[in-house]
């Protein structure tokens, strides 16, 4: 009976520690799912909701991380640690994983000030880490906030790994992506297998991408797309700043809307502005229209590109080019100039026409009417040149609305061996070839034989007529004076006949003169070849301009000037007639 009581009281012994070791247990867990710091009250449990207001004092950062190989200051990485705030029901095996903290039910955590939610969750103390499932959600301040299925975090790298229907949103900003890495020391979220920016204007997407809530500054690489209302940007690499809204082109790149096309490897595109700086040969294209040069400065709202430096501007429609140093166009008037060794090109036919002054200039009138029209205008040294013909004057006018070319001040054109001179010149195209052309004032056509011998023509005016590009028949109007060599169909010159009288046609044939009829009364002199007075070699008016003549394309950027003596004095006055009018006595 004595040693049933003992065995009795034995048996009471161990289980009243029995007792007492789990009510250790369990004092242990509850201070283990309550913050550190925070002293245990009676009557609590794990269901009641734990918070505190003390945070783990700092540690110190060691040398090494003071020092920076490139002079920048890097983020302090605070090795603070992740705090529970809140779970409905707390587990944890002391045995098998001493370490992990599963929590279960409305889990809330703190790092620092990033706030994390979510259904449940795994705490590793050891290494300061977190496993989030369900509901997942990153708070920090009032301004970011991630969703997600899945979050890793990372206390000591401060790097959080969400997964599946993933959500960043920074103020106006929206990030979504099934994988996205956050680094909160450099406040900075990648994604790499696909993502979509948001924004109030934009919306990009590409496989890869980074966005910064502190710079608002994000990268984006491969399959990159901007759409904006207004157009569409489709890049390799391209930069985008969320807050003043520009894109920073870094790769080939596209920008597409229903009347243009801007291609470019590296510049600048402002999506509110709509304005572009683009380097690199980049290239604007408009219906038909083609602006290239090494640096290109776009407006889409007012329509009009400034190009700098190698600039080329393409009509494929019309078949002419425009060339030089800098260049403006405007594609809601159709207006352009150009400057700095600026040169027109007409390929329309098979042999091109190169034409340059100091500036070329195109105006269009009557836009999007039946009556449209443009002005070619090029002014000062003009030199234009092809190979059956060239031409040099001060200035020159092309009007589409009649295909003629004025050109004025000291104009000389020239066929082959051909010259012809006045005071104004208008030369009438068919197709961007010559049809025919009017001499006003003081017309000269000279056509040189050999250094000594021309045949030459003098009028009031003349009128030339081409066929195929080649001067077939002239007409001389007004006191017409000429000096001419008949030939034999040898070509030997059997004389010298000088002619006068009020109107004249002359028929060419092989680019040479071959036959001349006057037209009412008519006088002159025909002389032998040894008998040609020295007097009469030359007519009073006489000039033969070849060393100001243009040699090639090239040619066309020197200019010389005539000899002095040799330019053409107008014969009549354009100034305005006035009336003189005598001063005031103001005493």
């Amino acid at each position: 009976m004595l040693k049933k009581n003992k065995k009795n009281k034995q048996q009471d012994r161990h289980r009243w520690l029995l007792i007492g070791f789990l009510c250790l247990f369990g004092v242990c867990l509850v201070a283990q799912v309550r913050p550190t710091g925070q002293k245990p009250t009676a009557g609590t449990s794990t269901k009641s909701t734990a918070d505190t207001s003390k945070t783990a004092p700092k540690t110190k950062t060691s040398a090494g991380n003071k020092k920076q190989s490139d002079n920048k200051k890097q983020p302090e990485n605070k090795k603070t640690k992740v705090y529970l705030l809140h779970a409905d029901e707390g587990q944890a095996d002391k045995l098998a994983r001493p370490d992990v903290q599963v929590l279960i039910g409305n889990v809330k955590l703190r790092h620092d000030s990033m706030y994390m939610y979510c259904d449940s969750a795994l705490i590793f103390e050891k290494t300061n880490s977190v496993e989030a499932f369900s509901n997942v959600r990153m708070e920090q301040g009032d301004t970011l906030f991630i969703y997600g299925d899945y979050l890793y975090y990372d206390g000591m790298t401060q790097i959080a790994q969400l997964r599946e229907n993933v959500k960043m949103i920074n103020r106006n900003t929206t990030l979504l992506t099934d994988s996205l890495n956050y680094d909160r020391l450099y406040d900075l979220g990648y994604y790499f297998e696909g993502g979509t920016l948001m924004d109030e204007e934009n919306v990009l997407t590409s496989d890869w991408g980074e966005y910064s809530p502190a710079t608002k500054q994000s990268v984006f690489n491969h399959d990159v797309k901007l759409v904006n209302p207004k157009f569409v940007l489709t890049s390799d690499t391209l930069r985008y700043n969320t807050e003043n809204k520009i894109a920073v082109i870094l790769g080939p790149s596209n920008i597409v809307s229903d009347n243009n096309h801007i291609y470019s490897k590296r510049g600048f595109y402002n999506t509110l502005t709509e304005q572009a700086e683009l380097l690199d040969r980049s290239v604007l294209t408009n219906q038909g229209k083609k602006l290239v040069g090494d640096s290109l400065f776009y407006d889409r709202v007012i329509g009009y590109g400034e190009a700098f430096d190698n600039v080329k501007m393409t009509d494929s429609i019309n078949k002419n080019m425009l060339t030089g140093d800098y260049c403006f166009y405007n594609e809601l008037t159709d207006s352009a100039f150009a400057t700095k060794r600026a040169v027109a090109i007409d390929y329309s036919q098979g042999d091109s026409l190169y034409m340059h002054g100091d500036t070329l200039q195109m105006v269009s009138y009557n836009l999007n009417t039946d009556s449209l029209y443009r002005l070619m205008k090029a002014y000062h040294k003009v030199r234009m040149y092809r190979t059956d013909v060239q031409g040099v004057c001060d200035s020159l006018v092309y009007n589409s609305k009649d295909s003629c070319m004025t050109m004025y001040t000291d104009p000389i054109l020239w066929n082959d061996g051909q010259q012809l001179l006045g005071e104004q010149i208008k030369i009438y195209m068919n197709d961007s070839t010559i049809d025919w052309a009017h001499i006003i004032n003081q017309a000269l056509t000279v056509e040189m034989k050999d250094s000594i011998h021309y045949n030459q023509v003098s009028g009031k005016e003349m009128k030339a007529y081409f066929v195929n590009g080649d001067m077939r028949h002239i007409e001389v109007i007004g006191n017409v004076l000429t000096a001419f060599y008949p030939e034999e169909k040898d070509s030997t010159m059997t004389g010298f006949n000088c002619l006068e009288g009020s109107m004249l046609h002359l028929y060419m044939k092989d680019k040479r003169m071959e036959k001349g009829l006057f037209i009412g009364k008519s006088n002159g002199t025909m002389y032998p070849m040894d008998q040609i007075p020295p007097d009469k070699l030359r007519l009073p008016t006489f000039a033969w301009f070849d060393y100001v003549r243009p040699l090639n394309k090239d040619d066309i950027f020197n200019w010389r000037s005539k000899r002095a003596g040799e330019t053409l004095k107008p014969t009549t006055d354009r100034r305005p007639k006035t009336e003189k009018r005598n001063l005031i006595n103001m005493k």
